[in-house]
């Protein structure tokens, strides 16, 4: 007697397409589904990250400093480069019988490996955004910053970038050129001194990585990434050098655990003015008057002028450089690129979005504001 085959339907048949995709995608939205039922608890959320996320980017990035490369960088690359070979390869053979089971396959594939990615990164960076963040770690507070505080500060910075723009390396037009090199092989020790006052900001003394594809990261509007698979800090090695260092030491931030991006602001500007170095503490001011004197715009614009009325010559024709490069790359991509990541600061309850980067202002002002007091007597 013949025996039938009996044919699959419905979700049965669906699932017949790529059993292991399947169960790959439900796994991962199912984990996406937990982190979003408990991240409101910042306890649980802090012992994650504390216990398991920050030992294992700490051990991570002491394994992946010996690399003379970004692993991360490439990693990305690979897996970018590998799907749209796949993605192509399967749409060229739509012509061959079985069309809709390839265009199944396909799809189920690319929303596993969407999800199970994102519940990765959920895991490995999402926690730290629901834990204690620096401010209630560190013990620092912040208020409500008048008008008189917040020009006292912006001039305080002003004054600190004057002072350190002379101590910089600069070409014959004036511009500030530091050497990248040279300051990616100093980052390792970045953080030494203000680890000791802030013992939440230890971590291990890995340099920064430079980026290959630097120009890209310029085009979609990124100065550096933190890669929380890799434990790297990456920086584009591109744009204006005045605001280099400034932009290594936030990505360190980032790898010490600081997630919010007003924070790791502020910790790159402190990192930096407690260690020391010429290029950083320049970089670290300039980055920090810059926050303060478009904050200060909004409030009292004559103020903001009469202070940058004041900054030395070298540092304007920074700033120029600076804006003229980036003006380079106001593009419909660059637009796009802040969209989606500005929607992705916003997937974890971030709501000032790209804003957040100005919200370093009040720490500024909370913690440089009796310097800024002395320094005016």
């Amino acid at each position: 007697m013949e025996t039938r085959a009996v044919k699959k339907r419905g979700p049965a048949a669906i699932f017949a397409l790529c059993p292991l995709a399947h169960v790959l995608a439900l796994l991962g939205a199912g984990f996406i589904a937990l982190f979003l039922a408990l991240r409101h608890r910042p306890g649980l959320m802090q012992r994650l990250s504390l216990r398991i996320v920050r030992p294992l980017h700490h051990r991570l990035a002491q394994l992946t400093a010996a690399l003379p490369f970004s692993l991360a960088e490439w990693l990305y690359a690979f897996v970018i480069g590998a799907v749209l070979v796949y993605i192509i390869f399967e749409l060229s053979r739509l012509s061959l019988p079985g069309r809709g089971t390839r265009l199944g396959r396909l799809a189920v594939r690319l929303v596993a490996l969407a999800l199970d990615v994102y519940a990765l990164f959920c895991l490995l960076w999402g926690v730290y955004y629901y834990g204690d963040d620096f401010l209630a770690r560190s013990g620092l507070s912040v208020g409500a910053v008048s008008a008189e505080e917040l020009e006292l500060v912006t001039l305080y910075f002003a004054d600190r970038v004057n002072a350190w723009s002379g101590l910089v390396p600069r070409d014959a037009s004036g511009l500030c050129r530091t050497d990248r090199q040279a300051v990616l092989s100093r980052s390792q020790a970045l953080f030494r001194n203000v680890e000791r006052r802030f013992p939440c900001l230890a971590g291990p003394e890995v340099p920064v990585k430079g980026m290959f594809f630097s120009r890209f990261m310029s085009a979609i509007d990124f100065t550096g990434f933190f890669c929380p698979f890799t434990g790297e800090a990456n920086v584009n090695l591109d744009f204006p050098e005045a605001l280099f260092a400034a932009t290594v030491a936030h990505e360190l931030s980032h790898q010490r655990g600081v997630a919010k991006e007003q924070e790791a602001n502020f910790v790159a500007v402190l990192a930096s003015l407690e260690n020391g170095d010429a290029d950083f503490c320049y970089s670290a001011a300039l980055l920090a008057y810059v926050h303060l004197s478009n904050a200060l715009g909004e409030t009292d614009p004559a103020a903001q002028q009469m202070i940058y009325e004041g900054l030395a010559d070298e540092a304007k024709a920074d700033l120029r450089a600076s804006h003229d490069y980036w003006a380079r790359f106001e593009t419909p991509v660059q637009t796009v690129a802040d969209t989606v990541y500005e929607g992705f600061l916003q997937s974890y309850e971030q709501t000032l979005g790209m804003r957040s980067y100005g919200a370093c202002v009040d720490l500024l002002v909370a913690y440089y504001g009796a310097d800024a007091r002395a320094h005016a007597v």
